[in-house]
């Protein structure tokens, strides 16, 4: 045999052993990506239904923007969702009924609406999704809940009510499942972990719109992918329509259609498309910030068209068909306009609010009594009785925390963009950033020592007093130089970071916590509170736990499981201990009998951001509002 005969006889051994070696992995892959489908489909299946009927929580909440997100007609009645309310109006814009989440429903953000009959019911329902509290239902006299056992099938992105009587629901972080009634299940395995955004279709062909992956068709059990190498404009895909032959996919720079399976021609290059909707042979596109334009479909080429002609104001959330007209779902309210018509008429408007946002990020209730709220993108709201005044400006962007200081008769705010001081009037005075000696502009928490007061930040701390500022970071012995939370013990100094707990005396390093030279449970320290002799430190992932002044560390048994304490979001009374969890809602510590437990009653969100206290009054800050009550009220 020669040496050529020899080497192609080895290339093709080489090449089946590879053609088998690929082809084994490639069914080991798909049986293992199958497996872990079938077990999350597992989870999904579990649910319980309830009807709501429980009394109310003893919870004020506090004016926050409605924000409205969508809108449905059902029951001769316009039913209107923002993040914290379900609103019903009569056709004259007079509201009819109130229900708000943590109160009359679950504590969750909500969502999306549809109107949908499924199998066995016997009429239409209003549907409504929820970011965390699954899936709600109201058939004109009352409520009840749809809670998938796998708490990433409660977060709910989009709804498409079929014909065969099943509603799609599509999950952040599952895919699409569909439920009829009895029967809860992915629509397709191979769509699980899928960041689904929107649906359109109907039971024949159903379309899905996912955050990261572009759009996917489902046919008869098969699933075909689009996505910007086949020339959708963008992966991101915020907004599908059905209409005719025809689907249209929405997002940020452009509209795509599809025609017969088929990717046929893109609309609007450049314009961010938020929703969709048809208006005889126009596409109405709403946009977040351009308003609705009017893209006509004949033959010829289309171009866009904005009407400068009573623009709903606002950001465009969601374009609703109802019979001879068209709803404009926005941050401002609910306009229509007539079949045909490019003029928007406010239909309705949300009612004043007393705060300037509902994701809270900070409290502080100061010796006056005023009410500071610091917001997460909307600066800052001081509270004095009714009056409210509102600060917001560059420097005021991302409130960390805020700490009265009573003995500068100040008010010290950190933020993302640096330490904002302000007088007692209030009045902010000045500006502190690494212009002005801080190791870094972000700055995370306040701790107060004497006549002067330390700054956390993610590059260390600054330590701030009559001589000046100066600095301590990892170079100089901090644990992590990424500290979130700090607190103050007479010349002991408490540094929470990213990689465990540092303490200090008189601004030098004495010792260092982590999870490998101590019990401590979680390196990342989120929050420090003083309790008694000892200290309660709040951790990402693995709740509260305690620290004692000797260095010893003890987990708390009644608190288990993966449990995010928030920054900062930790307050002491002399009978109990207070902290906003991400997911959880508020974890109370009774001091007396040393027990933890978790209450939701009456909070817009699982999500506890801020806590503060004054008078007899508790102040629960959320990513979806704030409320406040009385403590022998928070059960």
């Amino acid at each position: 045999m020669t040496v050529r005969k020899l080497w192609l006889s080895a290339a093709a051994i080489l090449a089946a052993v590879s053609l088998w070696v690929g082809t084994t992995l490639w069914k080991a892959a798909r049986a293992a990506h199958n497996a872990t489908a079938e077990v999350a489909a597992s989870r999904i299946a579990s649910f319980t239904s309830r009807r709501l009927d429980r009394g109310l929580p003893a919870v004020e909440p506090i004016g926050a923007p409605a924000a409205f997100i969508d809108a449905a007609r059902f029951a001769n009645s316009t039913f209107v969702s923002s993040a914290s309310a379900l609103i019903e109006y009569d056709d004259g814009g007079t509201v009819r009924n109130r229900w708000r989440a943590g109160l009359e429903l679950p504590p969750a953000v909500l969502g999306h609406l549809a109107v949908a009959t499924l199998t066995g019911a016997n009429g239409p329902e209003l549907w409504l999704a929820t970011d965390g509290a699954g899936l709600l239902a109201f058939d004109g006299r009352g409520f009840r809940q749809i809670l998938p056992a796998d708490p990433l099938a409660r977060k709910i992105t989009a709804l498409l009510p079929l014909d065969t009587g099943r509603l799609l629901l599509g999950a952040a972080g599952h895919g699409v499942f569909y439920f009829d009634g009895q029967t809860l299940a992915p629509l397709d395995p191979s769509l699980a972990g899928f960041r689904v955004s929107a649906l359109a279709g109907d039971s024949a062909n159903i379309w899905i719109g996912t955050a990261d992956r572009g759009v996917y068709h489902w046919q008869a059990g098969t699933l075909a992918h689009f996505g910007e190498a086949e020339g959708l404009p963008d992966a991101n895909v915020t907004a599908l329509l059905t209409a005719g032959k025809s689907t249209f996919a929405g997002g940020p720079i452009g509209i795509a259609e599809f025609r017969e399976g088929r990717l046929y021609r893109t609309l609007a290059r450049g314009f961010f498309a938020s929703t969709l909707a048809l208006d005889g042979e126009t596409l109405l596109a709403g946009s977040l910030d351009e308003g609705v334009a009017a893209i006509p479909l004949a033959p010829r080429v289309p171009r866009l068209v904005h009407s400068s002609i009573g623009q709903p104001a606002g950001a465009i959330q969601r374009l609703v068909n109802i019979p001879g007209a068209t709803l404009a779902v926005t941050s401002e309210g609910l306009y229509a306009t007539s079949s045909g018509e490019t003029s928007w008429k406010q239909v309705t408007a949300p009612e004043p609010a007393k705060l300037a946002d509902r994701n809270i990020s900070a409290l502080e209730v100061d010796s006056a009594g005023r009410l500071w709220v610091g917001y997460f993108d909307r600066g800052l709201d001081v509270l004095d009785g009714d009056h409210v005044t509102h600060f917001e400006n560059d420097a005021l962007y991302c409130i960390n925390r805020i700490v009265e200081n009573l003995s500068q008769h100040s008010t010290a705010v950190a933020t993302a963009n640096g330490l904002v001081m302000f007088d007692n009037r209030p009045t902010e005075r000045q500006v502190m950033r690494r212009a002005q000696g801080l190791i870094a502009d972000d700055v995370t928490d306040i701790a107060l020592h004497g006549s002067g007061m330390a700054l956390a930040t993610p590059a260390g701390i600054t330590l701030v007093d009559e001589s000046g500022t100066h600095s301590v970071s990892d170079f100089h012995g901090l644990v992590n130089q990424h500290v979130y939370a700090l607190a103050q013990d007479d010349n002991r100094l408490l540094a929470g970071t990213l990689g465990g707990l540092s303490v200090l005396e008189g601004g030098v390093v004495r010792a260092s916590y982590t999870t490998f030279n101590s019990r401590l449970r979680h390196n990342w320290i989120t929050a420090i509170r003083r309790v008694g002799d000892d200290w309660f430190v709040g951790t990402y992932g693995a709740g509260v736990v305690r620290f004692s002044r000797n260095g010893d560390w003890d987990a708390f048994p009644d608190l288990r499981g993966s449990i995010v304490i928030n920054p900062n979001a930790m307050l002491v009374t002399p009978a109990r201990v207070y902290a906003g969890t991400m997911q959880n809602g508020l974890a109370i510590f009774d001091r007396l009998t040393a027990r933890w437990h978790f209450s939701t009653d009456g909070l817009p969100s699982l999500n506890v951001t801020a806590l503060a206290s004054g008078g007899e009054a508790i102040y629960i800050g959320t990513d979806n509002g704030l409320v406040r009550a009385t403590e022998q009220n928070l059960r």
